[in-house]
């Protein structure tokens, strides 16, 4: 089990959701993040004061899969949110230690799936 956190621009957000979607991958969990790295902001005028914006808005996404679906779920992310530009995003894989699902007890693969 592992589970895969990948940040994405905002604007790609619905054509991930499509890929991963494709893919027969529907648990998914979306959070609003913030956060620099090779872009390094921009700066912005407001009312004669200049502002250094380092921190961008991104989508953080989580998803637990068993093992045989992490290189389609990578895939599939790839896919949605590639543009060959600086800021495309970046994808993490974690393994998963335990999983339980709180409505019947379920744990391990069987909870994920």
């Amino acid at each position: 089990m592992k589970l895969i956190v990948a940040y994405i621009q905002p604007h790609k957000l619905t054509q991930v959701k499509e890929s991963l979607f494709a893919k027969d991958i529907h648990k998914i969990s979306i959070t609003n993040a913030l956060g620099c790295g090779q872009q390094k902001g921009y700066e912005e005028h407001y009312r004669g004061i200049t502002m250094e914006v380092n921190l961008l808005k991104k989508i953080r996404l989580e998803i637990a899969v068993n093992d045989e679906f992490v290189d389609t779920t990578i895939d599939a992310i790839i896919a949605g949110s590639r543009s060959n530009s600086i800021g495309d995003g970046k994808i993490f894989v974690y393994p998963i230690e335990r999983c339980i699902r709180i409505r019947n007890g379920d744990s391990g693969e069987s909870a994920i799936g």
